[in-house]
């Protein structure tokens, strides 16, 4: 096993999956987000939406607010959003307001994902990146919702 680098795409999204496991614990749909400006994570949430009772409250949606906030700014132009899962369109439309340098995201939403729609969805200078960690991030969120499914039986 390799060591991971400080400071790369696949620290960054461990930090991601640890706000996902969160979010499993308050049995919300486990998808995590952090943001990073300069190597240094200015932002990290995860889903809210039981919580809050709002189906906009995503990760990225929470993390997008925070991260505005750090920096006392609306544009997150040289900010690096991490996340578990792919974004949705909602999402993905927030993320192109917000400018961000790059999106990297985990797992691929099938059902969802903004990737359905196509790359216009993202600011055209946003470098998008899939699959860091997929395997990983696409475990937490098979698993709660196999269990879900399990109860109801």
């Amino acid at each position: 096993m390799s060591t991971i680098q400080p400071f790369s795409d696949e620290y960054f999204m461990r930090e991601a999956l640890k706000e996902a496991k969160k979010a499993e614990i308050e049995n919300e749909v486990p998808v995590g987000a952090v943001i990073v400006c300069n190597e240094k994570i200015i932002a990290r949430t995860h889903n809210l939406t039981e919580t809050l009772t709002d189906v906009t409250a995503h990760a990225e949606m929470q993390a997008i607010t925070s991260a505005e906030n750090a920096i006392n700014g609306k544009f997150l132009e040289e900010c690096i959003l991490y996340v578990t899962l792919e974004p949705c369109v909602m999402c993905a439309g927030a993320c192109y307001w917000s400018r961000f340098k790059r999106i990297v995201y985990g797992a691929l939403d099938p059902k969802r994902g903004a990737s359905l729609v196509g790359k216009n969805l993202y600011h055209p200078k946003t470098e998008i990146v899939g699959g860091v960690l997929a395997t990983e991030c696409g475990e937490i969120i098979s698993e709660f919702f196999r269990k879900k499914r399990e109860l109801k039986l």
